[in-house]
C-alpha cells in the first residue's frame, strides 16, 4: 500500500519595518527561535523564510537587517517611506508564487505570533485566509481601546466590512494572494480589502502583548489619517451625507424665505444684521465642509490616474544558501516522500 505524506507548508513571514532599531534585534532573536522550532517539528517546510521590509527607515534598521546571518532571511529595502500597507504589498508581491502561505506581522511582536501554529492548521484544513484578532487589549491604554471600538463601529455604520480588532496579522494562501494582487488602487486599506475578497476564512483570537521597547509608529494623528483613508477608500456614504445636508439646507432656506416673505407682507421690519450673518456663516460652513470631502475623493482619483508605482525597491536580499541543518532536513524529507 503506497503512502502519500501531507506536503508541509512552505511559509513566508513578512515583517514591515520603519525605524525599528530599538526593537529589531530582540524581536528577531525571539522570533527565529520559534520559527526554527516550527521547522524542527515538521510544521512548515525547511525552505520557509522570514522577510524584513525596510520602509525607508532613517535609522540603522537596514544595517541591522544586513548583519543578520541566517539562511532563512529575505529582505527588501524601499527607497522611501511609502507606508505600512505598501511595505506589506512589496513583500507579498515580490515573493508571489514562491511560497504556499504568507503571514504578515508587525515587528514589535505585540501580536501573539505563537498562534501561527493554529493558523497553519486552519490553512491546511481548507481555509484561504486566517485573521488574527485581539480579544484582550488590556495592555493598551484606555483611550486606544475606546477609539479602536469606535473605529470598527463607525466602519460598520458606513458599510465597510472589516474584522473587528483585526489589524494586519493574518495568514493567506496563494489563492487569496492572487485575488489580492488584482487590486491596483493607490490607497491601500488591507483591513477591508481582504474581507471584501471573501473566500473561505476564519478568525483566531488572542491577547495583545505589551510593546517591550521603542515607540509605536501609529500616533493618534496617523491613526486618524489611516482611518479616514479606509473610509474614503471603501465607502461613498460621506458623499451621500453631503447630499442629505444639501437637501436639508435647501428645505431650511425655503422655510426661511417663506418666513421673511410673511414678515414683509405683515409690515414687520427685520432689524439688525445678526440673522443675515448667521445664515451666511451656516451655508458657507456647509459648502466648505462639502467641498473638503469631495476634494478627498477627487484627490484619490488624481493619485490613482497617475499610475505611479506604489513602492520602489532599492535593495533586495534573497537567501539561497541553506545551512547544514536545513540541507539534512531536506534530504531526509525528500527520501521520506
Amino acid at each position: 500500500m503506497s503512502y502519500t505524506p501531507i506536503r508541509k507548508t512552505k511559509l513566508l513571514v513578512i515583517f514591515p519595518c520603519y525605524n525599528e532599531e530599538e526593537i529589531l534585534r530582540a524581536s528577531y532573536d525571539k522570533f527565529i527561535v520559534f520559527f526554527e522550532l516550527l521547522i524542527d517539528e515538521d510544521l512548515i517546510h525547511p525552505e520557509s523564510k522570514i522577510c524584513f521590509v525596510d520602509d525607508g527607515s532613517t535609522d540603522s534598521t537596514w544595517q541591522i537587517i544586513e548583519e543578520v546571518k541566517n539562511a532563512q532571511i529575505h529582505a527588501l529595502k524601499l527607497t522611501n517611506n511609502f507606508g505600512h500597507q505598501k511595505a506589506l504589498l512589496a513583500g507579498l508581491e515580490t515573493f508571489r508564487d514562491k511560497f504556499d502561505a504568507y503571514v504578515t506581522l508587525d515587528v514589535d511582536l505585540q501580536d501573539d505570533y505563537q498562534i501561527i501554529v493554529k493558523m497553519l492548521e486552519k490553512i491546511n484544513g481548507g481555509y484561504d485566509i486566517v485573521y488574527g484578532a485581539r480579544n484582550d487589549r488590556s495592555n493598551d491604554s484606555f483611550f486606544k481601546r475606546k477609539t479602536a471600538d469606535w473605529f470598527y463601529k463607525f466602519m460598520l455604520y458606513l458599510g465597510v466590512k472589516t474584522v473587528p480588532h483585526h489589524a494586519d496579522f493574518r495568514l493567506l494562501n496563494n489563492k487569496a494572494l492572487k485575488n489580492f494582487l488584482e487590486f491596483s488602487e493607490t490607497h491601500l486599506f488591507l483591513r477591508a480589502i481582504f474581507p471584501y475578497i471573501g473566500l473561505n476564512h476564519t478568525v483566531i483570537h488572542y491577547k495583545r502583548n505589551k510593546r517591550e521597547s521603542g515607540k509605536s509608529k501609529y500616533p493618534l494623528s496617523k491613526m486618524m489619517s489611516f482611518a479616514w483613508d479606509g473610509v474614503t477608500s471603501f465607502s461613498v456614504k460621506p458623499l451621500r451625507f453631503i447630499l442629505l445636508m444639501g437637501v436639508l439646507s435647501t428645505i431650511l432656506a425655503i422655510l426661511l424665505m417663506g418666513w421673511f416673505t410673511l414678515q414683509y407682507l405683515m409690515g414687520n421690519t427685520i432689524s439688525g444684521w445678526f440673522s443675515i450673518i448667521a445664515i451666511i456663516i451656516f451655508f458657507g460652513g456647509i459648502q466648505t465642509f462639502a467641498i473638503g470631502i469631495i476634494g478627498e475623493y477627487v484627490g484619490k482619483i488624481f493619485m490613482q490616474v497617475k499610475n505611479r508605482p506604489r513602492y520602489i525597491i532599492e535593495k533586495k536580499i534573497e537567501a539561497e544558501v541553506r545551512s547544514e541543518k536545513l540541507i539534512s532536513l531536506l534530504q531526509f524529507s525528500d527520501s521520506k516522500w
